[in-house]
């Protein structure tokens, strides 16, 4: 009976395991084949033995477990949640900050620059400081601006002329303001814009300018200049730069003004009290005639006395 248990209990054990519990069984059978006056503490010795093979044979179990058999324990610290902070330990939540986007209006000098071929314009810009009145306008309304730039090679015919350097400082503002009109106008709205257009120096005859749209071109008339749209330097929704390739001269400027008439003399105010002049009469004629009456009448006398009655 002892060696069924013994051999149930071996199941699922290791060759050497096997092998101990085999020797310990023999030395079991040897002790019941024992004499019979030791009977006593054969039984003694029997059940101890047994107890030995059973307690070795559990404890070779426990030991000869893998550790990845082995039951595996609960992480202390990584699966607890940490412990709730205190009131005055507890970080508060971030402060939503609203990022400010810059939109603040755009360079024209840095745009005009950057195209090239406009420093002629740039200087004159500079010079009547219109690139504070565009910055102004740009950032103060919601109109936008629109900008007629003309080119170097459009410059070049006032320039040899001596006609640009002949304005003065009054006259050099009107013509760069001539080019700016204070509101957007896209290729599209040159199709319904209204003529005249209003610019920066003003409207009226004398600063009339119109832009009269055809098949795929955008003429730009002044009255004495008239030039064309050639290319986009630069837009976006609140300017538009377009390139002309004529100066646009306004008339108040360039064209002769007509002379108002002169005013006639002041007529000599009549003066009632002076005394108006005598005119003489001519009395030589009435002089002559009573001479002559006179020298008759004396020679009638003389006769008479020479022979008397």
């Amino acid at each position: 009976m002892i060696k069924t248990l013994t051999i149930l209990s071996l199941g699922h054990r290791t060759l050497e395991q096997v092998s101990v519990a085999l020797a310990f069984l023999q030395i079991f059978q040897a002790v019941q084949r024992a004499k019979p006056e030791n009977h006593k503490m054969k039984n003694h010795f029997s059940v101890f033995l047994f107890s030995a093979i059973l307690l070795f044979l559990h404890c070779n179990q426990t030991l000869s477990q893998s550790p990845a058999a082995a039951p595996a324990k609960a992480p202390a610290a990584a699966s607890a949640p940490p412990p709730a902070a205190t009131s005055t330990a507890q970080a508060s939540p971030p402060v939503m900050v609203p990022v400010q986007v810059s939109k603040g209006p755009v360079n024209v000098i840095k745009i005009l620059q950057k195209a090239g071929g406009f420093a002629v314009f740039i200087r004159l810009i500079k010079s009547t400081q219109e690139d504070i009145q565009v910055f102004s306008q740009l950032n103060d309304s919601r109109d936008g601006v629109t900008i007629f730039a003309p080119t170097d090679g459009a410059f070049s015919a006032i320039i040899k002329s001596g006609v640009l350097n002949s304005l003065s400082d009054h006259q050099k503002i009107e013509l760069v303001q001539f080019h700016i009109i204070p509101k957007i106008l896209t290729t599209a709205n040159f199709q319904t814009v209204s003529n005249p257009i209003t610019t920066l120096a003003g409207s009226g005859s004398r600063f009339a300018l119109d832009v009269i749209t055809t098949e795929n071109m955008v003429n730009v008339t002044s009255g004495l200049t008239n030039t064309s749209v050639s290319a986009i330097v630069y837009t976006d929704s609140q300017l538009a730069i377009y390139q002309v390739d004529k100066v646009l001269l306004p008339l108040d400027i360039f064209a002769p003004k007509s002379l108002a008439p002169a005013p006639s003399p002041p007529k000599p105010k009549k003066d009632d009290g002076a005394d108006t002049p005598v005119v003489p009469k001519d009395i030589s004629g009435a002089v002559s005639c009573v001479m002559l009456n006179t020298m008759l009448i004396s020679g009638v006398i003389i006769v008479a006395a020479a022979f008397p009655l």
